[in-house]
């Protein structure tokens, strides 16, 4: 198991949280950090701040619901496996840095961040139960079944489904 499912699974663990839907909202009070809803680039998806013991995620308030929530776990995924830097800014422009390790280390952390609010808002014993106990004829109704009950996106519900090999790819 990797280590952000090992990292999201204690979370869950450490706060007690058994049924769908997850809130990171919630998780992240818990944790004493801040949420706040931002006017921000379309580009950026959100940021953590860390600085003097103090943690603030800042949310694009002009994405959907369901990204908001993604963005907010991805960002405890920051806080709880990544520590050291101070300020992790989450955007769809990439800095290209003449080192192309350290390029690739930022592309291992957020791969391993959204692993983690993947494993975080759908963890998988409940997604398995859940897929056992929904009715569907076609993957795109599963999809849609558990993406609202997991208030998920469904592009994002899909790829849950996929890494956990309940699906083999989308329908369409």
């Amino acid at each position: 198991m990797a280590r952000a499912d090992v990292a999201a699974r204690a979370l869950l663990q450490e706060f007690q949280i058994t049924a769908a839907p997850v809130d990171p909202y919630d998780l992240a009070r818990r944790l004493d950090v801040t949420v706040v809803p931002r006017e921000l680039d379309d580009d950026v998806s959100g940021m953590l701040m860390r600085r003097d013991g103090n943690c603030v995620i800042g949310v694009n308030k002009a994405h959907s619901r369901e990204r908001r929530r993604f963005t907010v776990a991805h960002e405890l995924a920051h806080l709880r496996l990544h520590r050291g830097r101070p300020l992790i800014l989450d955007t769809d422009t990439r800095v290209n840095y003449r080192n192309t390790v350290s390029s690739m280390a930022t592309d291992r952390e957020e791969i391993e961040a959204n692993r983690f609010a993947a494993a975080l808002l759908a963890p998988e014993t409940l997604v398995r139960e859940t897929v056992h106990q929904t009715r569907f004829r076609t993957v795109d109704e599963l999809v849609s079944s558990l993406a609202e009950v997991f208030q998920l996106s469904e592009i994002a519900m899909t790829y849950r489904l996929m890494n956990l090999g309940i699906i083999s790819g989308p329908a369409r």
